[in-house]
C-alpha cells in the first residue's frame, strides 16, 4: 500500500487529509467501500494524524508541482475534529496568498456541519477569518431522515438542527461561498433539502452518489 497522503490532488484542487475520525457513519460514505483509497491515494491515517507542521511541509512540497485553484480541507474524516490544526494551516495558507507566494487560490472546508457540537462552541467566527468557502453535507430534510442516513454517534443524535444552524451562521458570517449539499438516491428528498438550504441563505448542490469530493 502507498504511503498515507497528507495532501493529494483532485481535479483543480489540492486536498488536505487531517483525520479519519468522524462522528457520522453515513450509509453512502465511500471510505468503507473504497478501503481508504481515493483515486490512487491512500487516505488511511491509521498510523497517526499529521501535525500542523507536517501539513504545512506537505503543502510546501506539493503546491509548486502544478497549478491549482483551491486548497480544500477534506479527507476521509471530519476536519473540524482537529480545529486547531485546521485554523493554523488555513492561516498559513492565507498568509502565503497575501504574499503572492502562489497564484491566487481559494481556501475551502468540506464538513458535516457538526463542528459547533464537536468543539462545544460556535467555531464559525474563527473559520470565517481564514476560509473563503464552506461546503456542508446536510443530506436530509429533517432530523429523522438525517439520523437514518448519516448514522451519527449517540452524543450527536440530535445534531440535525445544529447543522442547519451552522449553515445559517456561515452565511451570516459573510463567507464568500456557502454551499450545502444532499446526496442523490439515498432516500432523502432533494427538493425538500434544497428548501431548507435556501431558507438559510446558502446555495444548494445535489451530489451524485459517489461524488463526495466536489
Amino acid at each position: 500500500m502507498k504511503t498515507p497522503a497528507i495532501v493529494y490532488r483532485f481535479q483543480d484542487g489540492v486536498y488536505i487529509n487531517l483525520t479519519n475520525r468522524c462522528p457520522n457513519l453515513c450509509t453512502f460514505c465511500i471510505k468503507t467501500k473504497w478501503k481508504m483509497d481515493f483515486h490512487g491515494n491512500n487516505l488511511s491515517l491509521a498510523t497517526g494524524e499529521p501535525s500542523a507542521a507536517e501539513v504545512v511541509a506537505a503543502l510546501e512540497k506539493e503546491l509548486p508541482k502544478a497549478p491549482f485553484k483551491e486548497v480544500v480541507f477534506c479527507g476521509y474524516g471530519e476536519p473540524t475534529m482537529r480545529l486547531d490544526v485546521l485554523l493554523f494551516v488555513a492561516q498559513t495558507l492565507k498568509g502565503w496568498r497575501a504574499q503572492s507566494k502562489y497564484p491566487p487560490f481559494a481556501i475551502r472546508l468540506n464538513t458535516n456541519g457538526l463542528g459547533n457540537l464537536i468543539n462545544h462552541k460556535n467555531i464559525v467566527p474563527e473559520l470565517a477569518q481564514v476560509l473563503d468557502a464552506i461546503n456542508v453535507s446536510l443530506n436530509a430534510q429533517d432530523e429523522q431522515t438525517w439520523r437514518k442516513l448519516v448514522r451519527p454517534e449517540t452524543e450527536y443524535q440530535d445534531g440535525y438542527e445544529s447543522v442547519v444552524e451552522f449553515i445559517r451562521l456561515c452565511v451570516q458570517a459573510g463567507l464568500k461561498k456557502v454551499v450545502a449539499s444532499c446526496v442523490d438516491q439515498t432516500g432523502a428528498d432533494p427538493k425538500a433539502v434544497e428548501k431548507v438550504v435556501t431558507s438559510c441563505g446558502a446555495q444548494f448542490y445535489l451530489r451524485s452518489f459517489l461524488d463526495v469530493q466536489d
